[in-house]
């Protein structure tokens, strides 16, 4: 089976964040004659991923950083770059491990590639 690039995880990241902020932030759309507001999502702090993550360039520590802020949102993504075969249930799974718990986070290295 064919593995996604990096550049095919970090396009479909930027889409789905995209796609989330224009959906609950409805601010952000200023072209529709709203008032544009600064809106953000808070990442968690990079002293939570392991020192190889961190070591990572900025876009793959941050989309790691916001798989452990938006589980509950990810889990629904499927994983579009077909790495089934290798347990992954959902675009969640691509950045952590399905059972991770938020005191106990185990990272999949996939995204690292």
């Amino acid at each position: 089976m064919r593995r996604c690039t990096l550049i095919e995880r970090r396009s479909f990241l930027c889409r789905a964040v995209t796609m989330a902020t224009t959906f609950f932030f409805p601010g952000f759309l200023a072209p529709l004659g709203l008032s544009a507001t600064k809106q953000g999502y808070k990442l968690p702090p990079e002293s939570v991923l392991p020192n190889d993550i961190r070591q990572a360039p900025v876009e793959v520590r941050e989309a790691y950083r916001f798989a452990i802020a938006n589980r509950e949102s990810l889990r629904y993504i499927p994983c579009y770059c077909g790495c089934g075969h290798e347990g992954h249930t959902s675009n969640y799974s691509c950045y952590l491990k399905d059972d991770s718990k938020p005191g106990d986070l185990v990272f999949d290295r996939m995204s690292l590639n």
